[in-house]
């Protein structure tokens, strides 16, 4: 597109959304919640000959609420000004309220604004945000607590062996087998790959505290939401007492700016994470991005691998994203142009506009509902 007709605005034609629904390939469960199967949002924004998509893991219910209040509020609008459109979204919700799953309605459209500028100008998301590196570095996630050992150690090892040197598990389901548990997996990954675990907040204060000493002992770097999120002067404590060498973090159910300001002034994580499907899309994902640098603390991308790798190829504090099982299976089964991790980083390719994602229409219908 040339500069003058990047000047002159290109009106949003049309937006589309459709949600699909498909199984795990085994079940699911970390330390509060089991699941079977896993839902996205897909969101289609048209503007200039030119179509751009979005995502979020979200409910399908979602998808009523883009099609009767967030369409509206940026039909005709200029597709080239996310920042005015994500302003306009904010405020058509304003008497239904933002956080929850309003947020990722709001975050799926914001996406596809994201790719749809870039496809429209011809560039990488990465490339239009401002790239800040080549490579984004990955950790495995998964090991869910419903898995037996044997295949918590084959997923994990799996990971390791291919040149990625961070991986995580989920605990919390069965405290009492947590460090056995733990040990396995620190048997399959070798002593060189970091070690993290995740309790989704299904400890107390003083389990939390007894098992990062634990946890310690088996070399787990990272402790992801040791207590409820909501539970921040918790969260302070375990930051404050746990082991040296070993970081507290949390943020995954951020829906909103204000959210991470107000966990970061308690000062309850060593690295806040957020997640673009559930923050508002790119634009709020940005903006933690943004309350990270103000503190100097890192800033981790939560799941959604395809959607993360581009700004957080851009973003000043990133420190890694998480390589989630169930959603890499997900994106490889609805996209092409799906990044593979190499030397433990995803690569945004430089010569694909946008995400680089291009959607298997043909293939997914069996997974719409």
């Amino acid at each position: 597109m040339a500069v003058s007709a990047a000047r002159a605005g290109v009106p949003i034609e049309r937006l589309r959304v459709d949600a699909y629904t498909i199984p795990t390939d085994f079940p699911e469960a970390d330390g509060t919640v089991g699941w079977d199967r896993t839902s996205m949002l897909l969101v289609h924004v048209s503007a200039g000959g030119t179509t751009g998509i979005g995502y979020s893991y979200t409910d399908p219910a979602a998808g009523r609420l883009i099609q009767t209040v967030l369409a509206d509020a940026i039909a005709g609008t200029d597709a080239l000004a996310i920042n005015g459109r994500w302003l306009a979204m904010s405020r058509a919700v304003r008497n239904i309220g933002r956080p929850g799953l309003v947020a990722t309605a709001i975050s799926a459209v914001d996406n596809a604004l994201w790719d749809l500028k870039a496809r429209l100008l011809d560039v990488p998301l990465a490339d239009l945000i401002g790239r800040s590196r080549d490579g984004v570095p990955v950790y495995g996630s998964g090991g869910f607590t419903s898995y037996p050992v044997d295949r918590l150690q084959a997923q994990l090892g799996g990971w390791a062996s291919r040149g990625i040197g961070m991986v995580k598990m989920k605990v919390g389901s069965d405290p009492g087998a947590d460090v056995e548990r733990v040990r396995a997996a620190r048997e399959a990954i070798g002593p060189d790959v970091q070690l993290f675990v995740d309790a989704n907040g299904a400890y107390s204060r003083k389990q939390a505290l007894a098992m990062a000493d634990r946890f310690a002992e088996v070399g787990v770097v990272w402790f992801e939401e040791p207590v409820s999120s909501d539970d921040l002067p918790g969260m302070r404590l375990i930051r404050d007492r746990a082991p040296a060498g070993m970081d507290v973090a949390a943020g995954e159910y951020g829906y909103t700016p204000d959210y991470f300001e107000r966990m970061l002034e308690a000062g309850a994580v060593d690295c806040l994470q957020a997640d673009a499907t559930r923050c508002l899309g790119i634009t709020g994902w940005l903006q933690a991005n943004a309350l990270c640098e103000a503190r100097s603390l890192p800033l981790s991308a939560h799941c959604a691998p395809s959607m993360h790798a581009h700004p957080a190829a851009a973003a000043t504090r990133l420190r890694h994203i998480e390589y989630f099982h169930d959603h890499v299976r997900i994106e490889r089964m609805l996209f092409d142009g799906v990044l593979e991790p190499r030397e433990g980083c995803l690569w945004p390719d430089g010569s694909r506009p946008g995400t680089g994602l291009e959607f298997k229409e043909r293939d997914t219908e069996r997974w719409r509902v």
